[in-house]
């Protein structure tokens, strides 16, 4: 366990229990119960990222990104109301590269189906915005935010900002020379999910352990977290690009693609690009990764039970039992053809992994290593 892992996290899981001096708490009037709201604030805005990663899961899986050809961040809350409104969002649509191929002779009807899952992740985009701006500004005009944290929650608003010009940007590249979005950005707009979330999670459950007067682990312990939580994102990041390629309705079988362990196909396309734009070698590298992933995380777990503190034991644990239901769900989007349903059930799987190791981490950060105690 102190081979290379040893300097992957260095200084990036630190003590979550220290407390500012008295010169930074003087310039804030931060109280334990300011922060126990700063925390509740917190919480929502990772539970309205995750309600905005599964609606914009289940457009990406229905073909409905490109349904609303437009970004009007104010007017655009207001969906078409009259006949000739819905008439002229769907000639809009008819006019684009999916309209003429992939959804070619679709009607008005199925062109609504569409749209009102486009509106819906646009409007849960909206609301996490509200949702982090508006408390924000007034926990800030309240000087409720400790100095060592604004830089890290002023992030939050930019960031969220950030994401639904970065939303638009995705939404464009298929509005004209595609038939879907370019898997590349919708890959960074789901990335730029994941930090906004990550943020939030680490930050609440910071605020939850202050005080508990706990020393760091050791060395060794709190690079391994990160690098298992490094390859998770990276694993969310590989799914990613499954389903920007729509890769995850080919080869409905596991554990062979096709009757073969490395599929026909696989390097059809020349250079890096391959496992990006390939839809067989975007699968087969998602499979890849997320065995080894689970592998790492049932061995770290392994070695857990006989060496890493009582409360540590429990987080990894939880890590196991969620990584291969996690494995399970994954196996059962491929051989059910990626159903809407299923696939998001998938998706969560993911997040709530990447949940329970970020929330490992902060332990990790604020933990002893007794490894005399059992729990």
């Amino acid at each position: 366990m102190e081979g290379p892992a040893r300097h992957c996290g260095r200084g990036i899981f630190r003590p979550a229990s220290t407390v500012p001096s008295g010169r930074e708490r003087a310039l804030a009037d931060v109280t334990p119960h300011s922060e126990k709201i700063l925390r509740r604030w917190l919480i929502v805005t990772a539970f309205s990222v995750v309600a905005t990663i599964v609606v914009g899961g289940a457009t990406r899986l229905t073909e409905s990104g490109l349904s609303i050809t437009e970004w009007k961040p104010v007017t655009g809350v207001v969906p078409p109301i009259s006949a000739e409104a819905w008439q002229a969002a769907y000639q809009q649509y008819l006019q684009i590269p999916e309209a003429q191929t992939v959804h070619a002779g679709i009607t008005l009807a199925q062109f609504q189906s569409l749209y009102w899952w486009e509106w819906a992740h646009r409007i849960a985009g909206r609301v996490v915005g509200i949702v982090v701006l508006l408390p924000f500004l007034w926990f800030w005009r309240r000087r409720w935010i400790p100095p060592e944290l604004f830089p890290r929650l002023v992030s939050l608003p930019l960031l969220v900002g950030a994401q639904g010009a970065l939303g638009w940007y995705m939404v464009r590249s298929g509005l004209a020379d595609r038939t879907s979005v370019s898997p590349y950005r919708l890959v960074a707009h789901l990335s730029l999910a994941l930090l906004i979330f990550g943020i939030a999670v680490w930050t609440a459950a910071v605020l939850g352990r202050r005080g508990t007067g706990r020393v760091p682990a050791p060395n060794h312990v709190r690079p391994v977290v990160f690098c298992l939580t490094a390859a998770v994102v990276l694993t969310i990041m590989s799914g990613g690009f499954v389903a920007g390629l729509d890769a995850g309705r080919i080869f409905n079988e596991f554990p062979l693609m096709g009757g073969q362990l490395v599929p026909a196909g696989y390097g059809t396309i020349s250079g890096l690009r391959n496992w990006f734009e390939n839809p067989i070698a975007a699968q087969f590298n998602h499979r890849v990764v997320a065995v080894l992933l689970a592998l790492s995380i049932l061995i770290t777990w392994a070695v857990a039970e006989r060496r890493w503190a009582a409360n540590l034991r429990r987080w990894v644990r939880l890590g196991a039992v969620v990584v291969v239901l996690q494995v399970a769900l994954g196996i059962m989007t491929l051989l059910s053809g990626a159903p809407v349903g299923v696939a998001v059930l998938h998706q969560l799987g993911a997040v709530a992994l990447l949940t329970v190791l970020l929330l490992t981490g902060v332990e990790a950060s604020d933990a002893q290593l007794r490894g005399g105690e059992r729990g």
